[in-house]
């Protein structure tokens, strides 16, 4: 598996493994889509309290694992007091002494960043944390190009996780603000959604893919080349969806990757136009 550089030298594989998939898995099952993932090469994991019973079924998976791994976790809670509650509720059940990565998550406005930031705020909690060495790097999540805007003006963070997607580039250019920034700040960059294709709709509520709220790219070469324009942009890694399927094909790329070329962009932008991006800016 390909590694690039997370920060200060640190390299981490560039398909990280989504958390959500052993979401309401077996224990036995959730140990072995873990031990496939790290045996391909996966060693970035990333994870949140809000994928239902995930970090539980994710701990124990990761014994005997932990100190090869890049663990990353994430709080949705907006309150210092609520987010160090989460810190601590997540280190237990990840059986872990520290987080490598610490993430704001799902900020969807410029409200929420202000929330965050402002007095008693997350970000208040967050900093104690790495302070007592709980976090070794603080990121956040976002789907709004206005909150992430907000929150790399109001503090230095070391990662951004946030949705690098061909539908939205090349329909609607979500997400290319946020890179532009990032870049510009030496941020590092994360992705999200590179195997979504559009939302599901009223009448197509039949889900092959359950634990995705959107609709996610059906087709596996469609789906890895979608995964390989994601990796040919200027980021670190790139989270899988939250099922085993796709995480296979993930790994495919992972361990033969190459950058997209002309033509495969093209025909990129051509199925764009046919779909509804899962982002608006």
């Amino acid at each position: 598996m390909e590694k690039r550089e997370y920060k200060n030298g640190e390299q981490i594989s560039i398909i990280g493994f989504g958390g959500i998939i052993v979401m309401d898995e077996l224990q036995k099952d959730a140990d072995n889509y873990v031990a496939e993932a790290i045996d391909s090469g996966i060693d970035y994991f990333d994870i949140a309290p809000s994928y239902g019973d995930a970090q539980q079924k994710l701990g124990p998976a990761l014994r005997g694992k932990r100190q090869d791994i890049f663990l990353a976790c994430k709080t949705e809670k907006r309150t210092a007091k609520e987010a160090e509650e989460a810190l601590h509720d997540s280190l237990k059940n990840l059986e872990t002494d520290c987080f490598d990565l610490y993430q704001i998550h799902g900020l969807q406005s410029a409200d929420e960043a202000e929330e965050v930031l402002g007095p008693k705020g997350a970000m208040e909690a967050v900093i104690k944390a790495k302070e007592k060495g709980y976090i070794r790097y603080i990121g956040y999540s976002t789907h709004s190009e206005d909150a992430s805007h907000l929150m790399m003006d109001q503090f230095d963070f070391d990662s951004v996780l946030f949705p690098v997607n061909w539908a939205c580039h090349f329909g609607n250019g979500f997400g290319k603000s946020i890179m532009d920034k990032a870049v510009d700040k030496k941020i590092t960059r994360l992705a999200l959604k590179a195997m979504a294709k559009t939302l599901w709709t009223e009448e197509n509520k039949e889900k092959k893919y359950p634990k995705a709220w959107y609709k996610p790219i059906y087709d596996k070469e469609f789906a890895k080349l979608a995964m390989r324009y994601t990796l040919s942009q200027p980021i670190t890694a790139a989270v899988t969806p939250g099922d085993i399927e796709h995480m296979r094909w993930a790994l495919e790329v992972g361990n033969s990757f190459k950058p997209v070329t002309d033509d495969e962009v093209s025909c990129l932008k051509e199925k764009s136009m046919a779909v509804a991006p899962i982002f608006n800016k």
